[in-house]
């Protein structure tokens, strides 16, 4: 009883083991196919339960998902022979399991000739325009040339590449600072320009100043000289009325004015009797 109940036991194990080899599944977000000692099988397997002949079948699986791929920095050289670091990166996805397992086997080695082939058409494409256009007008232009070209190429290894994008475009570090010279150089050549334009316009400045100040001077000096010249002539015409009008009170207003002039605190003077001074007193 022992024996059957043992045999039973067995049976049922190496059942449960057969079956558990023989059946796979797939997700919703893969594909696969079966391997048969080493050689894939010509199905491909969608989403579902499967089956396959136990320790002799093994399956392989594929990501059905759109898949990125960053490549590494390159440089590349533009047809006006300026050097250009290139990071770009591509959007792919597997549409033909077999063909790409016949052909690259795994994901590192589908990346890998991804990188090749882009990276070929990046520089054959940069090559014929110049810096300027890489990086501002042509840009799309390249980039929608670039990705037509890679998906036919890698359309022959069941891979359909869907876009392929320039990250960044960087100058080589000797370049920057080549480029960074002859800006500060450009700077300090327009700094010059603008400290010599600066100057002389300075210069112009004080010059017109000081003309406008040496007329505005001598028109004030000549404008003095006639208000002088009229106040000297309206005095002495004043003069003239006012000694017409009285002579003998001006006379003695002058003999007082002459008379206060000469004499100072505690002065002595000596004069003859006839002397003009005295005609008033007397």
């Amino acid at each position: 009883m022992k024996k059957i109940q043992s045999l039973i036991f067995v049976v049922v194990l190496a059942a449960a083991l057969i079956i558990w080899q023989g059946v796979f599944t797939v997700n919703q977000m893969e594909t696969a196919i079966v391997l048969q000692l080493g050689e894939p099988l010509d199905e491909v397997y969608k989403p579902g339960l499967h089956f396959k002949v136990p320790f002799v079948q093994k399956v392989v699986y594929f990501d059905a998902r759109v898949l990125d791929y960053e490549a590494s920095s390159r440089e590349a050289f533009t047809v006006d022979k300026k050097a250009i670091v290139l990071d770009n990166y591509a959007r792919w996805r597997i549409t033909d399991p077999l063909q790409f397992y016949r052909t690259m086997r795994t994901l590192p080695g589908a990346q890998a000739r991804l990188d090749d082939v882009v990276y070929s058409q990046l520089r054959a494409m940069v090559g014929a325009y110049t810096l300027s256009e890489v990086v501002s007008t042509q840009r799309a232009a390249i980039m929608t040339e670039v990705t037509q070209k890679v998906k036919e190429i890698m359309k022959t290894f069941g891979v359909d590449v869907i876009d392929v994008r320039i990250k960044r475009t960087d100058l080589p570090e000797e370049n920057l600072r080549a480029i960074f010279g002859r800006m500060r150089a450009e700077r300090e050549r327009q700094a010059k320009q603008y400290r010599s334009e600066g100057e002389e316009e300075s210069t112009r400045i004080r010059s017109d100043a000081d003309r406008q100040k040496a007329v505005i001077l001598a028109d004030a000096a000549r404008d003095a000289q006639i208000i002088r010249g009229d106040a000297d002539a309206r005095a002495a015409e004043i003069y003239a009325t006012a000694y017409n009008k009285n002579k003998d009170f001006y006379s003695f207003q002058r003999w007082l004015e002459a008379m206060r002039s000469s004499f100072g605190e505690h002065s002595k003077m000596v004069i003859s009797s006839p002397d003009a001074l005295l005609q008033h007193l007397r």
